[in-house]
């Protein structure tokens, strides 16, 4: 059987910023600053708070179920329900999200925006363009083969 590589790709990619994720809630506070979640998270977290754990865990949980629907249509688990929905769903969030990230934060002075770094920004911008295009390739493909 012949899987789709760039949605396994792209399935990885996703079970590895989950894995990122619950490394911060181990990792405590200098973790939560390195990778960007900005002071007030890591204040939380130095201060016994349960909510970046359960912030952290949610966005986890999220991630690791756009990896399940990767792998679903990539041909490597069974297939889930709504999956074309889902991928072309997951695809648009990383790209906007990418995208997004590469401007807004040049556009405006709002301290939602700014209370994280421009390398933050910039860098996790990246990745989320990177993780767009694997699942958007990926997905393409996809549609291409199942419609």
């Amino acid at each position: 059987m012949k899987f789709n590589k760039l949605l396994v790709i792209a399935g990885l990619l996703s079970f590895i910023a989950s894995l990122l994720h619950i490394a911060c809630i181990f990792g405590g506070p200098d973790w939560y600053r390195f990778f960007g979640a900005g002071e007030h998270m890591a204040q939380l977290a130095k201060q016994g708070s349960t909510y970046p754990t359960f912030v952290t865990l949610i966005i986890s949980a999220i991630l690791v179920i756009w990896g399940l629907y990767a792998l679903s249509g990539a041909g490597v688990i069974l297939k889930l329900p709504l999956l074309k929905t889902a991928l072309v769903l997951i695809t648009a969030i990383y790209l906007v999200r990418g995208i997004a990230g590469l401007i807004i934060p040049f556009l405006t002075t709002s301290q939602i925006i700014h209370h994280n770094s421009m390398q933050f920004w910039i860098i996790s911008s990246v990745v989320c363009s990177i993780y767009g295009l694997f699942y958007l390739l990926g997905t393409l493909k996809y549609l291409r083969t199942h419609t």
